[in-house]
């Protein structure tokens, strides 16, 4: 006699049962088997880690199987989104300003910088439809960026959590500079944090001791970075979270607390370029960046300079403000966006970032009994980071921004189903 298939519960995955987790995922869809794929490849880097086994172009590859597997998954229904036409009208804006750039040729070798996150999009959005398949996915992408930042957190105190002018690095990719590490940190632990306290009450304490070391050690790692805008970043999102409690006495010690350990953990250099912030020769770089970046899109208006032509522009008509050595990207996403591609592009980006900021919120006022309402304010809090961070590094086109909207939708889209096949299990049962 056969024996019968335990049935897997979804408290069997809160309570992060990895034989349970194992089944479930190894019956899923050959498309979602690929978009799983793709973000330990993209986020763990192993092919850049393990030079031997980089033979292939395995992001690309699972990609392919993601949209070849999405034909043969009969759950996959189109998603329909705001967030979508704004990324295709995008999209839309950055290929006419590629056609009247100053440097066209630049703009098109940097074309699938952006076209490649809005497939990936779509792919994430489409085959991440369910909440398992959400719950899963997230525990990826938290996997993922736990083993950077508990690696390098370990790193960091193994050399005294001293002060370094790199930082801490990451793998090879989009991770590697320091600055951008801490930039996925920002983004990783408030998402974290949301994720241990929707499991928590299904979870033993050791686990919970063990899954807080997610936030910590990606604090550690923010702070090891050298990064001071991501660091000015980690205040604002503490504060963020607290602002409504912020005078309860419990919150004030806490937060208090919670400064004071940061503070005492920055090394003196670090706490010194802060003191010297606007005055050294990065600062002043980014200031003429800013300024000069502010005016090619007061010249350029509508379209902007052209799609990636900031550098190549900035050199060719302020080369008297290129002061270390040559012109990188202006340091400042929406100055990015806007000599890219105008106002006209500027406006939408925006738009995509209060429609997220929105979407979010309100998601989160459906249900303030449980996980989607924290989900939800998290997601928030990890968007703020990279806003703020943001205006210190040239990120628009790395897998933050484009990623989180993914994320954001998917979780929508998936709590949605469940809503539907509650309210049409109650319609039938009273019958």
């Amino acid at each position: 006699m056969l024996k019968k298939r335990k049935e897997i519960t979804d408290e069997d995955l809160y309570a992060l049962k990895v034989g349970a987790m194992w089944r479930y995922f190894k019956h899923e869809s050959f498309a979602f088997w690929m978009v799983c794929a793709y973000l330990f490849f993209e986020y763990v880097r192993p092919q850049s880690i393990y030079p031997a086994i980089d033979f292939l172009p395995w992001t690309q590859l699972v990609v392919l199987g993601a949209i070849i597997g999405s034909f043969t998954d009969k759950t996959i229904k189109w998603v329909s989104s705001p967030i979508n036409k704004l990324l295709i009208l995008f999209l839309f804006v950055i290929l006419v300003s590629s056609y009247f750039a100053y440097f066209p040729q630049v703009s098109y070798n940097n074309l699938d910088k952006y076209y490649l996150w809005v497939i990936i999009y779509f792919i994430i959005i489409n085959v991440v439809n369910t909440r398992r398949r959400f719950f899963i996915f997230i525990c990826i992408f938290l996997l993922a960026s736990f083993k950077l930042s508990l690696s390098l957190s370990i790193t960091w105190a193994q050399r005294g959590f001293s002060f370094t002018d790199w930082g801490l690095m990451g793998p090879p990719g989009f991770f590697q500079n320091s600055g951008e590490l801490a930039i996925q940190m920002l983004v990783y632990w408030p998402i974290s944090w949301a994720f241990i306290s929707v499991v928590r009450p299904y979870t033993s304490k050791r686990m919970y001791y063990f899954l807080m070391l997610m936030p910590i050690t990606a604090i550690m790692v923010i702070l090891g970075a050298s990064s001071r805008g991501a660091q000015l970043a980690l205040v604002c999102q503490l504060l963020a979270m607290n602002y409504r409690h912020v005078f309860k006495p419990k919150i004030l010690v806490s937060m208090g607390v919670s400064f004071f350990l940061i503070w005492a953990f920055l090394p003196e250099e670090q706490k010194e370029r802060f003191e010297t912030m606007g005055d050294d020769g990065t600062s002043m770089q980014r200031i003429l960046y800013w300024q000069n970046g502010i005016e090619m899109i007061e010249d350029n208006p509508i379209l902007g300079v052209g799609y990636f032509n900031f550098a190549p522009y900035f050199e060719r008509y302020y080369p008297e403000d290129v002061i270390l050595g040559k012109a990188e990207l202006p340091h400042n996403i929406f100055i990015q966006v806007g000599t890219d591609v105008g106002f006209l592009g500027l406006l939408i980006f925006i738009g995509l970032i209060f429609l997220s900021f929105k979407t979010c919120r309100e998601f989160s006022d459906q249900d303030r009994s449980g996980k989607r309402f924290i989900i939800g304010r998290c997601a928030n809090l990890s968007l703020l980071g990279l806003l703020i961070s943001g205006q210190f590094v040239t990120v628009t086109y790395y897998p933050f921004i484009w990623i989180h909207l993914a994320l954001v939708v998917a979780l929508v889209n998936s709590e949605r189903r469940v809503s539907i096949k509650t309210k049409i299990a109650k319609q039938y049962s009273s019958r």
